[in-house]
């Protein structure tokens, strides 16, 4: 009877230990998958905070890169930089199309004066051609009158000093056309040479505020740094797209005023060329005796 007792006694003792240890598993398994799901977890809301983030972030940054977008955003500063290399570029575009005209013009005024010029055969033949026809304004019309005029005034004096007084005067007026026809190229000079260092200081200025932007978001994602830069960097295109066409465009201009101030060189060549002629002949008509009236009653 004891023993029968004792045995059920441990059975019974034997169960509850199995049972325990039942339950010890089932819990140290639970944990076991509580432990295993806390990183993926904590990956799954790192993933959701960086989501979120970088759902701020986009809002915060510009969506529009045009360049107008991008001007209105620049800094005081940048913008009055901007400002003023569109205005250069205005002015480098206005003086092309006024000059351009204005020495075409000129050009074929004067070409048109020297070929008759050419085909006149005193001085007085080529003043009249030239002055009947649309070249009576240009610079070549004032090269004849000024011949005119120094022949009218030293008619009574020796022929190698009008021809030399002639000579200063048509230089004079040779360089008087010439400055006329270069004013304004200055500018295209100017504009050419500064236009880069005035975009390279917007640029500077812009990219400073890039980085005092970057300090004050404690960030260095490239995403928030870029419109900063790039609107910086529209400021130094901006100076480019000013100084190369006023570059390419003075070149041009002196090219071919330098063209032109090679024809109004050709007709005060070809005017002392008549003028000599035309005194030359004055010499000879005067050196010529007259006849005398006693030698012409003994010759009837």
């Amino acid at each position: 009877m004891d023993y029968r007792n004792g045995s059920s006694l441990a059975a019974h003792a034997v169960r509850a230990i199995v049972a325990r240890l039942v339950r010890f598993r089932w819990v140290w398994a639970g944990c076991g998958v509580a432990i295993a799901t806390i990183p993926a977890m904590a990956q799954q809301d790192s993933m959701q905070g960086g989501a979120v983030a970088a759902t701020a972030m986009g809002a915060m940054l510009p969506q529009d890169m045009s360049p107008w977008s991008m001007f209105m955003g620049a800094d005081i500063v940048v913008k009055a930089v901007m400002v003023g290399l569109a205005f250069a570029s205005l002015v480098t575009w206005t003086v092309w199309l006024a000059k351009a005209f204005e020495l075409l013009a000129a050009k074929r005024r004067a070409r048109s004066a020297t070929r008759k010029l050419a085909r006149a055969d005193n001085l007085a033949q080529a003043r009249a051609e030239i002055e009947s026809g649309w070249t009576r304004q240009g610079a070549v019309a004032e090269l004849v009158q000024a011949a005119t005029r120094e022949t009218g005034r030293s008619g009574d004096l020796a022929a190698e000093g009008i021809k030399e007084r002639l000579a200063i005067a048509l230089s004079r007026i040779e360089a008087r056309a010439g400055r006329d026809m270069a004013r304004g190229t200055g500018l295209l000079a100017t504009i050419g040479a500064t236009a880069p260092f005035v975009g390279l200081f917007g640029t500077v200025w812009g990219i400073m505020n890039a980085f005092i932007g970057i300090s004050q978001s404690k960030t260095t994602n490239l995403a928030v740094v870029a419109p900063g830069i790039a609107e910086a960097l529209l400021a130094t295109a901006l100076g480019l797209v000013a100084a190369i066409p006023a570059v390419i465009i003075y070149n041009v201009f002196a090219r071919a005023i330098a063209g032109y101030r090679a024809l109004l060189s050709d007709a005060s060549g070809e005017i002392l060329q008549h003028l000599s002629r035309d005194l030359e002949r004055q010499e000879l008509i005067s050196s010529v005796p007259m006849p005398r009236a006693g030698h012409l009653r003994s010759a009837e």
